[in-house]
């Protein structure tokens, strides 16, 4: 257990560490794209269609334009919908249980960067997002957003994505205040069925 001070005493707070290894993939990608922070930096040739990416080649920078180039692996990457503009996956590192990520195919840094029509493909299927969530899971609530350039968040810079993430009261327990980390109930795989057979109910 580790310890902080309150009032010259140590006093445990926590464990020294949780273990979570399947994060280390995560982090490498992040160092790896670390030299992508700006839109200078952001490949020009990342756009829809174009990607000479193969399933042992070397990725575009961006695993959500790899994904979308990769139709026929749809079901290992955990994409729930797709059509000619964009599609919605779910987040393999989720911040909530079912977590969706939603992103067109051309992969620009910031929302500006989109034509009026892009902009309006790119929230037609925010829309249907959040309804499939409210579908599946019935959640209480909801955060929609984008976290746009590194300096705002964004894992993927140069890929602009919203993310969909249902909410429910007491999903920051004390876990979250105390340790600081989330706890995530419901496995991927899991939550992909679920979300799939909310999809086939509604076809």
């Amino acid at each position: 257990m580790g310890t902080h001070q309150d009032d010259g005493r140590a006093v445990p707070f926590g464990p020294d560490a949780i273990w979570a290894p399947w994060r280390m993939a995560y982090l490498e990608d992040l160092h790896e794209g670390s030299d992508r922070d700006t839109r200078e930096n952001c490949p020009a040739d990342n756009r829809q269609g174009q990607s000479t990416q193969s399933n042992d080649g070397p990725s575009t920078g961006s695993f959500l334009l790899d994904y979308w180039n990769q139709p026929e692996l749809d079901a290992a990457h955990h994409v729930l919908v797709r059509n000619d503009h964009g599609l919605i996956m779910l987040n393999k590192y989720p911040y909530s249980n079912g977590h969706l990520l939603v992103a067109l195919g051309d992969a620009r840094p910031s929302l500006t960067d989109y034509a009026p029509e892009q902009r309006e493909q790119l929230w037609k299927l925010v829309d249907q997002a959040a309804a499939l969530v409210e579908r599946a899971l019935e959640p209480q609530g909801m955060n929609i957003g984008i976290n746009q350039g590194r300096a705002g968040g964004a894992g993927v810079p140069c890929h602009l994505h919203v993310h969909v993430m249902p909410r429910w009261n007491g999903d920051t327990n004390f876990i979250s205040t105390v340790g600081g980390i989330r706890v995530i109930p419901s496995a991927l795989e899991m939550m992909y069925e679920r979300f799939m057979r909310a999809i086939e109910l509604d076809s």
